[in-house]
């Protein structure tokens, strides 16, 4: 019997997020290997230049396009309206440093959302992705004395963890992947979401496998978006305007890292001890002095532990 496609309410959707991001489009794609990838061809194709680089916010040199300048094929800037693009079944999700992202029809939520976005700075952008995220779906009361259940793996992974006491034991929960391509004179974002909603199916990981059904027993991943899809609309706006410093605070609740061991690519800080995040979202690690790390392509794992 073929299986029944849930009920994603995108008109509620559409009518939530579109004041906030006028000319939103909501989409709902039963199958696709990357939303991301469906998101950034589009933005390609838009622009009339296919081959135009695509880049991750830590690779950003901040330099879009010089103020005037044509945009190909004489487009409009009104060619980059947002979207929301949900695929019930991801085929070949993508994680950061190429790593596959493994989704399950029914038991996971991948979805991309794409914008025009023009910080003043991109650093940090993940961390406010993922506290976002978090905040939507573990709300903790003001001056709440139980730690958080979802933690946050710098620079871009959602942990669920099993003991508060304990937070470097834990397994993962979602992922972020953001990247970028220049339309016209503005750059356009595509922040892609990968989160395990339902027990499911895969191969061993190093890091375990964790699910919102844990903390949510009647979750589904409908109803997953329904509670992040405005929180991380308002994130995104917010870190246009104000950048990623007034959240440090915030995010050191959530830190999974802080005042743990770990261990990175760097053959400069092969180990040390994290010590939070800096008003740039940079990594702060503490191996005789502390030295700050951005995301880029560096790796960065608990103790000598899972990624």
């Amino acid at each position: 019997m073929q299986q029944a496609h849930p009920h994603w309410g995108a008109e509620a959707l559409w009518q939530q997020l579109e004041p906030l991001l006028p000319g939103l489009s909501v989409e709902v794609l039963a199958r696709a290997e990357s939303t991301n990838t469906v998101l950034l061809e589009r933005a390609r194709m838009l622009a009339g230049t296919p081959c135009a680089a695509i880049t991750r916010p830590g690779e950003l040199d901040n330099a879009g396009p010089a103020p005037g300048e044509p945009t190909p094929l004489g487009r409009r800037n009104a060619d980059v309206q947002p979207c929301l693009l949900v695929a019930e079944l991801q085929t070949r999700g993508r994680g950061r440093l190429g790593r596959d992202w493994v989704s399950s029809d029914g038991a996971s939520l991948t979805f991309s959302l794409a914008l025009p976005l023009a910080p003043a700075d991109w650093s940090g952008l993940s961390l406010a992705v993922g506290l976002a995220m978090a905040e939507a779906l573990d709300p903790q009361p003001d001056g709440a004395a139980a730690a958080p259940r979802l933690m946050l793996k710098w620079p871009n992974d959602l942990w669920l963890v099993d003991h508060p006491t304990q937070p470097g034991l834990g397994r993962k929960l979602g992922g972020i992947l953001i990247e970028t391509v220049t339309v016209g004179q503005r750059r356009m974002c595509v922040v892609g979401v990968g989160l395990n909603v339902l027990p499911q199916p895969v191969p061993d990981l190093p890091q375990g496998y964790a699910c919102l059904q844990e903390i949510q027993p009647e979750i589904t991943a409908p109803a997953a978006l329904a509670q992040v899809a405005a929180p991380l609309v308002r994130a995104l706006l917010k870190f246009q305007a104000e950048g990623f410093a007034p959240l440090i605070g915030a995010y050191a609740r959530r830190d999974l890292l802080l005042g743990q061991p770990v261990t990175t690519t760097l053959a400069a800080l092969p180990a040390g001890v994290a010590e939070g995040v800096d008003a740039r979202g940079a990594l702060r690690v503490r191996c005789g002095e502390v030295h700050s790390i951005v995301s880029g392509e560096v790796s960065v794992r608990l103790g000598g532990g899972s990624v």
